[in-house]
């Protein structure tokens, strides 16, 4: 006999109740069968998972570690398997995003324009994967990027709409010998070490290669990071200099330079599925994320000169 998520189920639903007596009705069994199940499964474990007595049961220690595990689980099977159509039509509205102020201001205001819905948000890295899961409607909508000469192929039946463009700029420490500068050439930091963000699987960072072979040499990466916390902290240490959004907050040892000629430029996209519970709003949210982009944008005093010029 192995492990099933049948048997996910069974474990958790003892736990919900708190009793074998209240469980089996809810899983379609009796009591004794129940327990003849529990038992079974606890072999299969290797210990007990539930002290029980006259007023009910309550998971061990090592029932807590394989409730926690089984929660998990279970979660993401309902996730993976729950379809567009099981959805009701006034149920939350599923927003997904890259990192950044778009994805958070739409959460924070979307539900006012929609008159009150609840808004859940999914945010990660790849853009690639925001529209697979927008196209297998996981997602009524995603806000995504990509870059000028490198712009994401469509995903049929999607629809998509620029929302704002912004270009790179570079973020070097406060003491470094280029930061006195107000604008760099790409070309002047072909001696520079650099620290990247692992590829998104939209275009980063390879449009930042082609950029560099562009100006006339390959970029020297020996640091890679995942996240904007790291980042900062690697260039602020001065091992290396990053390309950075230009709405990127410059901070005490950090500052953020544009580079002369715009050389990369990275556009913020709404991507929807035209059967997809914001279809109908599309305009008003378009608006809305323009929004939201301007009203970060003008807290950077970097990407205001930037703007002025």
């Amino acid at each position: 006999m192995s492990l099933e998520l049948r048997h996910l189920r069974v474990l958790c639903a003892i736990s919900d109740t708190g009793s074998l007596t209240r469980a089996a009705p809810l899983l379609g069994t009796t009591q004794p069968a129940l327990s003849a199940q529990l038992q079974r499964i606890e072999r299969i474990i290797g210990g007990r998972l539930f002290d029980r007595d006259r007023h009910g049961a309550r998971p061990t220690p090592l029932g807590d570690f394989v409730l926690a595990r089984a929660r998990t689980v279970l979660s993401g099977m309902d996730e993976l398997l729950l379809g567009a159509a099981a959805r009701p039509a006034d149920g939350p509205v599923r927003l997904g995003g890259v990192d950044g102020p778009i994805l958070v201001g739409l959460v924070d205001r979307l539900g006012d324009l929609l008159g009150g819905r609840e808004i859940t948000s999914y945010a990660d890295a790849a853009p690639r994967l925001l529209c697979d899961l927008v196209a297998a409607r996981r997602l009524d909508a995603a806000v995504v990027v990509d870059y000028v000469g490198h712009e994401l192929p469509p995903v049929p039946p999607l629809r998509q709409e620029q929302v704002a463009a912004e270009p790179v700029f570079v973020a070097l420490a406060g003491g470094h010998p280029l930061a006195g500068r107000s604008e760099l050439d790409l070309a002047d930091l072909a001696g520079e070490a650099w620290v990247l963000s692992p590829s998104d699987g939209g275009g980063w960072p390879e449009c930042f290669r082609t950029a560099c072979h562009r100006a006339g040499f390959v970029p020297h990466a020996p640091h890679q990071a995942a996240d904007a916390w790291t980042i900062r902290e690697i260039v602020i240490s001065g091992r290396a200099i990053a390309p950075c959004r230009a709405t990127f907050a410059e901070s005490a040892g950090l500052v953020i330079r544009p580079l002369r000629g715009d050389p990369l430029v990275m556009r913020h996209l709404l991507v929807w599925h035209p059967q997809g519970g914001l279809a109908a709003h599309v305009p008003a949210v378009r608006d809305l994320a323009a929004r939201v982009f301007a009203d970060h944008a003008r807290e950077r005093p970097r990407y205001r000169e930037w703007r002025s010029r």
